[in-house]
């Protein structure tokens, strides 16, 4: 131990670093997105669907020119930490957090939408706590990775969790995704982001569907076996015709991520998590 090169990294410099990334998130609409955008809306063949998308991508551009909000909800703050090797924090490194958040809400203008109890409903008035949730990477020696995702409950209503039968197989994960996508309709304010989490427990599928929104759009999963899923469920979710906003259209969904993890003989935890057209992620490695 006495010879290994330690980082030490100062509190502040986590604070600093989440509250630029809850401002950058919230106003600046990520560069894989606006092109699936783009790309949705050359595909359109439906006025109001054309018209729906142009109004998304202004609505990006006005945000990001003028540092505004895309959405008045700027939702609960997620914040994702993966530590690596060699890494000390020195400080409290979760209050660290929530002070980042904290201020970059108030520095981004942000609504403040986080109550202290689920019941009595009384708004805590800095957008804080966050949900943080922790990882340890040897390979990402001396550095801290930190991702902001902000998520609005429009779409965060909308989601699920499934404990299937093993028996129920890819049919019964299809049927259960599909339907999922089909109950939610126009309320996560599509054209949407699917994360679909299979594998695992119950809050370990949840986990893997809300990290499965982080993934670029675009990308497929390196087992040609799920990116064949994702492909095949993808085209389904957009033949239901729910379409940009709910008005109809091609483009229910610009993505379906798919991650997994081993799980019990007994099991087949399923889990959806949908991001809103704007799917809002921001990360800086320290």
């Amino acid at each position: 131990m006495s010879g290994m090169n330690i980082r030490i990294i100062e509190a502040e410099q986590i604070t600093n670093a989440v509250a630029e990334l809850c401002v950058k998130a919230n106003t600046c609409l990520g560069d894989d997105i606006q092109a699936a955008l783009i790309k949705a809306r050359k595909r359109e063949t439906l006025p109001l669907a054309q018209t729906t998308l142009d109004t998304l991508l202004k609505n990006a551009e006005v945000a990001a020119s003028e540092k505004l909000p895309i959405c008045q909800d700027t939702g609960m703050a997620v914040v994702f930490v993966t530590i690596g090797e060699n890494v000390h924090i020195s400080g409290d490194i979760s209050g660290a957090i929530n002070e980042g958040v904290r201020r970059g809400y108030k520095d981004g203008y942000c609504r403040n939408s986080v109550v202290s109890d689920p019941l009595r409903r009384i708004n805590t008035g800095d957008n804080t706590p966050s949900v943080i949730h922790y990882e340890f990477d040897g390979n990402k020696s001396g550095t801290v990775e930190i991702t902001v995702a902000p998520k609005g409950f429009g779409s965060e209503n909308m989601g699920g969790t499934a404990m299937l039968k093993p028996s129920d197989g890819a049919d019964g994960i299809e049927d259960y995704v599909i339907g999922v996508v089909k109950s939610a309709g126009a309320n996560p304010c599509p054209p949407v982001i699917v994360g679909v989490g299979i594998g695992g427990t119950a809050e370990k599928a949840a986990l893997l569907s809300k990290k499965a929104l982080l993934r670029k759009v675009g990308s497929s999963h390196p087992d040609s076996f799920w990116a064949e899923t994702e492909a095949r469920l993808l085209a389904k979710i957009n033949g239901l015709g729910i379409g940009p906003a709910g008005f109809g259209g091609k483009t229910t969904a610009l993505a379906l991520h798919i991650m997994t993890y081993p799980t019990h003989i007994a099991g087949l935890p399923v889990a959806v998590n949908i991001g809103c057209h704007a799917t809002r992620h921001q990360t800086t490695i320290i």
